[in-house]
């Protein structure tokens, strides 16, 4: 939940007239928020396909640095796919440096099996985050899709779309791309407010 400067000197006219910040102080919280971060990487993890879209803030829009999506056969064994997954995304950070990472937030599944599968390509591309030194956060996937286009429940097809939008892509991204642009946007714009909840950290 963000909180503009407006809503910030009604709470200050509700707070007792003999509690008084330092003028220090307030001046910072009035300061918009520094984007620490900016070169963001979003990964959205799945063992067959994992997306994964780099981005470097900057106007009008950020830029687009790498995207893609990390294809494994139904033929591999998930051990090669897991090595596979792991790889790739080294390589994508050293080429790229970025300097934070955000994946998608576990979710409930009903498929205990899927489940299972989901968090082994979860944790073979947090190896890869992990070793490249990177801040790690989580998203949940309806908060992204709330935060791209305004619907937690929207389908990929509107997502992929929001993001070329956003990104000023000729196209539309492939759909485990577009998700994990989306991660990496949806990031950015909580990066550069105010906010009471704080994203996660891994």
């Amino acid at each position: 939940m963000g909180i503009t400067a407006q809503q910030f000197e009604q709470m200050k006219s509700r707070l007792g007239r003999g509690t008084r910040a330092p003028r220090a102080v307030m001046e910072a919280c009035l300061q918009p928020p520094r984007s620490r971060h900016q070169v963001i990487v979003g990964i959205d993890p799945s063992l067959r396909g994992t997306g994964y879209g780099v981005m470097r803030l900057g106007k009008p829009q950020p830029r687009v640095l790498a995207q893609g999506t990390i294809r494994c056969p139904a033929s591999w064994e998930r051990s090669r796919c897991l090595a596979r997954i792991t790889q790739t995304l080294r390589d994508v950070l050293k080429q790229h440096r970025p300097t934070v990472c955000v994946i998608e937030a576990l979710f409930y599944a009903q498929n205990l099996q899927t489940a299972l599968l989901l968090g082994e390509a979860r944790g073979a591309s947090l190896v890869a985050a992990a070793e490249a030194g990177l801040d790690i956060y989580e998203i949940a996937p309806r908060k992204v899709k709330q935060a791209i286009v305004g619907y937690g429940a929207a389908q990929k097809l509107a997502v992929a779309k929001m993001v070329q939008r956003l990104l000023a892509l000729d196209e539309p991204p492939a759909s485990d791309a577009a998700d994990a642009l989306a991660l990496a946007l949806t990031f950015a714009q909580e990066q550069g407010r105010y906010s009471l909840s704080p994203l996660k950290r891994v």
